[in-house]
């Protein structure tokens, strides 16, 4: 029986470590990503945002009658955003009907593909696919993150998968608009004072992430407002 229990012990001891080891990774790679910041500064000739939201920034939860919106400034190849994906899937399934939850772009001009992953998703969200490819992006993101070839035709391969029209999706990849739109998230961000991702707002506040449950505390703490 005494066996049993230091078994027991043992065991609960090296699962607590386990989970520790990995929120610590998660932190250390989110910092890490903080130090990767865009070369360019802030644009001046922009208007004043009044809002880390626009009218066609894409939403992936929608609850009209709540008093609190969530954005993330994301790069998809960003490991750190890859990190912090599954965190944010629980905070979208916790607070469902319960709040907004915003998606923008903003690639990171080190990371070679993190724009032309954007773009793949724009070019879906234009076939009202945005939250499919979105998905399919970080499920697959240590499939051809860091890699310094094109993986242009990889997304193509995913659009296809996702059963979009083909000859729709390669005509938006090529639009210039396509790639404008994503900038201009970018170029908001720049102006809305972030500087790494994943970056979150909640209710126009820009958090300063130190943990795996700061932007749950700050939805917490809107709602009970």
């Amino acid at each position: 029986m005494k066996t049993s229990l230091n078994k027991k012990i043992a065991i609960g001891f090296t699962a607590a470590v386990i989970v520790m080891t990995l929120v610590f990774l998660v932190i250390a790679t989110i910092q890490a990503e903080q130090a990767r910041r865009p070369s360019a500064e802030p644009a001046q000739s922009r208007e004043v945002l009044p809002s880390a939201v626009r009218e066609d920034s894409h939403r992936l939860d929608q609850a009209p009658s709540s008093p609190v919106t969530v954005v993330e400034f994301l790069d998809f190849e960003c490991e750190a955003c890859g990190a912090f994906y599954p965190t944010v899937q629980d905070v979208r399934e916790k607070y469902a009907g319960k709040i907004n939850f915003v998606v923008r772009y903003f690639p990171i001009p080190s990371h070679k593909n993190s724009i032309n992953a954007a773009i793949a998703v724009e070019a879906a969200a234009r076939q009202d696919s945005f939250e499919p490819m979105y998905l399919r992006m970080f499920e697959t993101q240590t499939e051809w993150g860091e890699q310094q070839d094109s993986r242009a035709p990889l997304f193509r391969e995913y659009a296809e998968e996702l059963g979009l029209d083909m000859a729709q999706y390669d005509a938006d990849v090529a639009d210039p608009t396509t790639a404008a739109r994503v900038k201009s998230d970018f170029d908001d961000g720049r102006e809305l004072g972030v500087q790494s991702t994943p970056s979150f707002f909640v209710n126009d506040r820009l958090l300063e992430l130190t943990s795996l449950d700061d932007v749950q505390l700050a939805i917490e703490e809107e709602l009970a407002k």
